[in-house]
């Protein structure tokens, strides 16, 4: 799937807006330049209630679910060559697979954007639940503030994570977040893809969100890392873009021929 001409433009300008923060953010802390704060619309009784209920059965059915899965991992030393680096990765994977993400990753301090939506009030609970933290904010809202979060955590030695087509797509489109935190702090992007062999998918969410079937066989795979250096300039850092884009194109095709093969 590709970017229309206008999903592109505004795309472009939302990273260039963002470059300039993330280049003032590298190697020294943010001072009054920082994002004004917003002041999102505060929950309804209604919708607290609805939140409530939805984290307490969210985190049971990754907890029961997943520990029922039966997992396989293609790419283990990728993830020890970015750590070999000495600098926390920074994950990227597609937001249908924030279920077994969440169950895979968990426990390890990882710091993930999460939307300021109602949809994303929820998954930052359930996550948090399983050991992340939270940068709030999006690629249409709160997105320099929420970067600037993220480079104070991996400077404290934190991962990051980020759904690289989240929060409302286009599905299977890479933005540009996780290459600006790289150039920021010289960590490796880390793509990778879970793909389980038996699964509900919600085709009616712009997503597909998918949650795997208990006991199902589950691959995860997970690409080389990816280095942007600190100097990179806007052609070098859409270069690296279509890089993680294509890492992360490559993975779904192996997923699928996995699928295929069974």
């Amino acid at each position: 799937m590709r970017k229309t001409g206008q999903e592109q433009a505004e795309g472009d300008e939302h990273s260039s807006n963002l470059v300039k923060v993330i280049e003032d953010s590298a190697g020294r802390e943010v001072g009054s330049g920082a994002e004004p704060a917003e002041n999102p619309r505060p929950l309804t009784r209604w919708q607290e209630f609805q939140i409530r209920i939805a984290t307490v059965l969210g985190y049971c059915a990754v907890l029961l679910i997943s520990r029922s899965l039966r997992w396989t991992v293609q790419g283990w030393e990728s993830f020890e060559a970015a750590l070999g680096t000495g600098k926390p990765p920074i994950f990227t994977f597609w937001h249908r697979e924030i279920f077994s993400a969440t169950w895979f990753w968990r426990a390890r301090g990882i710091v993930v954007m999460t939307s300021q939506n109602f949809d994303g009030e929820y998954i930052a609970r359930i996550i948090q639940k399983h050991g992340y933290s939270t940068a709030r904010g999006s690629s249409s809202r709160g997105a320099t503030r929420a970067l600037k979060e993220m480079i104070r955590a991996m400077r404290q030695g934190k991962p990051t994570a980020f759904t690289n087509d989240g929060p409302r797509g286009p599905r299977y489109v890479a933005k540009s977040g996780s290459v600006l935190l790289a150039k920021a702090t010289g960590a490796p992007i880390v793509c990778f893809h879970i793909a389980p062999r038996r699964a509900h998918n919600f085709h009616k969410s712009w997503d597909a969100f998918q949650i795997p079937y208990p006991f199902s066989s589950v691959l995860i795979f997970i690409a080389p890392p990816i280095n942007v250096t600190r100097d990179s300039d806007e052609t070098e850092q859409a270069k690296k873009l279509a890089e993680v884009q294509a890492a992360l194109d490559g993975l779904v095709r192996r997923g699928e021929s996995w699928l295929r093969s069974l």
